[in-house]
């Protein structure tokens, strides 16, 4: 009877977590997938020339809507692109 309590307490504590990881990864998932598309229609539409590399694919799929605001002002500085 013990275990059996036991082993639906795990079960439980494994759900709780999974449930909030896959919730974060889902919202990180959607930022990232938002940053680059704001970066492409940027792109597009106002012809900044910013060239698709590692480093700006990385920081717009880490820091989303908010990265690729960010290599928009930097290319608009002409500090980088």
């Amino acid at each position: 009877m013990m275990s059996e309590i036991f082993i639906l307490l795990i079960a439980i504590i494994v759900a709780v977590i999974l449930y909030k990881v896959l919730k974060t990864a889902t919202k990180m998932a959607i930022n990232a997938v938002l940053g680059l598309l704001v970066l492409f229609i940027a792109n597009a539409v106002l012809g900044l020339g910013i060239a698709y590399t590692w480093l700006v694919i990385l920081v717009c799929a880490i820091a989303g809507v908010v990265g690729a605001l960010l290599m928009i002002i930097l290319s608009y500085l002409g500090i980088a692109f």
